[in-house]
């Protein structure tokens, strides 16, 4: 954070009033110079005096068009005008005042997002350290991210992404309010051409913050969650998701425009290969209109229903059955076997003698209300043998200590 040091005795603020004011009049003549520094110094003396601190944030804002346009001034002048400016949101006497100075300063700096949108960034983000309001902040922070997707500079944004659960905490912020965030930052990461895992993961956050007593705004998610839908079905690396518990994406179910958008998901995450298969013959058309890619889509498939078959199959799955299914070759079954192995989908050994996967553990594609009662049913009977041997266990000991006993007393 810059910090001001007072290189005069005139007061910072004033100096950059003097500044900017001389600027803004320099092609106006001397004597007019001299009447309109003197006029807005003046001005800007009464606001101190009289404590006025947002009336002197906009007096002081009012030549910030000229400065940022001037090639006479350098970067580190505006940014050092811009210090001082945003140094006065301190002075503020409420989170109200703070927040309408934040409002003036931010609207001046994203004006022209795409005109030294590196620079436009420190300044908001040393405006955002002087803050002391959590809302104010979250603006801020809001203004910072928006300035970065619409000047194409994300990357100096993105490092503070890992903080976001911290940041809810401290600016504890309203439903709507998370909303906009969890949605600004997905559209930031999916700019970024960052990872896919990270613009879906802020999505789905966005996703989650409606419920089914939400219907008339969960109306207008219906496009993201669609967006949602399509950038899980892309992902080569992504075979497991909640979206299907979700109302925000429910509401696609009976929707006349998405339903079927609604029922690939339903197949990717509930189906095999042959019912993607019958859906693409249908609806290949649909499917190139969002950009998938059949072969890919068939990859990802596959995949997925070699983990159905793990969850399914008692642990022992046939190799013919992998053929089958997966509709390959004799000489493929290894390969894709492999390729689940790699991706962690499935934990397992192959048996080539007997022709058979064995299976110890697999990734589940959906987690909701079955999975939680087939892992309770797990952790019960795990229990009650546990349970078990513990009882085994203190009975020898009870028998091998009276055991013990009875030779002692026959010793003496």
């Amino acid at each position: 954070m810059t910090t001001i040091v007072p290189t005069s005795e005139e007061d910072p603020a004033l100096s950059v009033v003097r500044f900017t004011s001389e600027l803004s009049w320099s092609d106006a003549g001397p004597e007019v110079v001299e009447q309109q520094v003197s006029r807005l110094c003046v001005e800007a003396q009464e606001c101190m005096v009289m404590n006025r601190w947002l009336d002197l944030t906009s007096l002081m804002l009012t030549s910030a068009d000229i400065v940022f346009s001037n090639s006479k001034v350098s970067e580190k002048d505006l940014e050092c005008i811009f210090t001082v400016i945003c140094n006065l949101v301190t002075t503020s006497r409420s989170p109200d005042e703070e927040l309408e100075m934040a409002k003036l300063i931010c609207a001046k700096i994203i004006q022209q997002p795409s005109d030294k949108p590196a620079l436009h960034l420190r300044i908001l983000f040393n405006l955002y350290n002087l803050l002391d309001n959590a809302y104010c902040r979250f603006y801020v922070f809001m203004k910072t991210l928006n300035l970065a997707t619409s000047g194409k500079v994300t990357e100096h944004v993105i490092p503070s992404f890992k903080k976001i659960d911290s940041f809810l905490k401290e600016w504890n912020l309203e439903v709507q309010d998370q909303r906009e965030l969890f949605l600004s930052v997905a559209n930031a990461l999916k700019d970024s051409k960052s990872s896919a895992k990270d613009s879906f993961k802020f999505l789905t956050k966005y996703l989650a913050t409606f419920s089914d007593e939400d219907t008339y705004k969960m109306g207008g998610a219906k496009e993201e969650a669609v967006r949602t839908i399509i950038e899980f079905v892309k992902a080569p690396d992504m075979f497991q998701c909640d979206l299907l518990d979700m109302p925000a994406v429910g509401q696609l179910e009976k929707d006349a425009k998405y339903a079927l958008v609604y029922q690939l998901l339903k197949i990717f995450l509930t189906q095999r290969l042959d019912a993607y298969l019958e859906f693409q013959a249908a609806n290949s058309a649909l499917l190139k209109s969002y950009g998938l890619v059949h072969e890919d889509c068939i990859a990802k498939m596959r995949l997925m229903s070699l983990v159905d078959l793990a969850s399914h199959e008692s642990g022992r799955i046939p190799y013919a059955l992998i053929k089958d299914i997966l509709r390959i070759d004799d000489d493929e079954v290894e390969l894709w076997v492999v390729k689940a192995l790699t991706a962690k989908l499935i934990d397992c050994k192959m048996d080539q003698l007997n022709q058979v996967v064995l299976v110890s553990s697999c990734t589940e594609r959906v987690f909701g209300k079955q999975q939680w009662q087939a892992l309770s049913t797990k952790l019960r009977t795990w229990r009650g043998n546990i349970e078990s041997v513990i009882n085994t266990i203190q009975a020898n000991k009870i028998t091998e200590d009276g055991s013990q006993a009875v030779q002692g007393m026959m010793i003496r």
